[in-house]
């Protein structure tokens, strides 16, 4: 289950940083509130998770700030890629089983593996919406499919976006 987490992990990585590639490449939708704050949540989320991984305190206050620019949205996928990289890198398939519990879904436990998979999943799902309306502004959406990924497991390149 260690080498799909980490293939899900890398790959979301790798389809955020070609989608804002995308997004600032394009002056309308790099402008876009409707896009900046669907992007922010996203972040906001993996942020929220990736702090319960590595059992540090998160201040929902202040990340729940929608930056003011989309620069600055992409620039927390940068730094959290960053952090998330170096934790993915340094666990093993005992990690995986790990409980964890937050105060947003109370009286649950959640093993760090099942938690890991949310995290892609709530990305997948929202790129999609992303990539919709990067369309509907006028901008061609990058190929994210997992699938392709696999043949050449391309790192995430932030040419653009950090």
């Amino acid at each position: 289950m260690l080498a799909m987490i980490r293939d899900l992990v890398q790959h979301k990585n790798y389809a955020n940083a070609i989608l804002l590639n995308a997004i600032l490449g394009h002056e309308q939708a790099s402008a876009d509130a409707e896009l900046r704050g669907l992007l922010h949540h996203v972040i906001l989320a993996n942020r929220f998770w990736l702090s319960l991984f590595l059992d540090q305190p998160f201040d929902v206050n202040r990340e729940s700030q929608v930056p003011p620019s989309m620069r600055d949205v992409a620039g927390l996928y940068r730094q959290t890629y960053d952090r998330e990289l170096d934790w993915i890198r340094g666990i093993n398939d005992s990690d995986l089983q790990r409980a964890l519990t937050t105060p947003f879904i109370p009286d649950r436990t959640f093993s760090l593996g099942e938690a890991a998979m949310q995290v892609c999943l709530h990305s997948h799902g929202h790129r999609s919406q992303c990539a919709t309306r990067l369309r509907i502004l006028g901008g061609e959406p990058p190929p994210m499919d997992f699938i392709l990924w696999l043949k050449d497991r391309a790192c995430a390149e932030w040419s653009q976006a950090g």
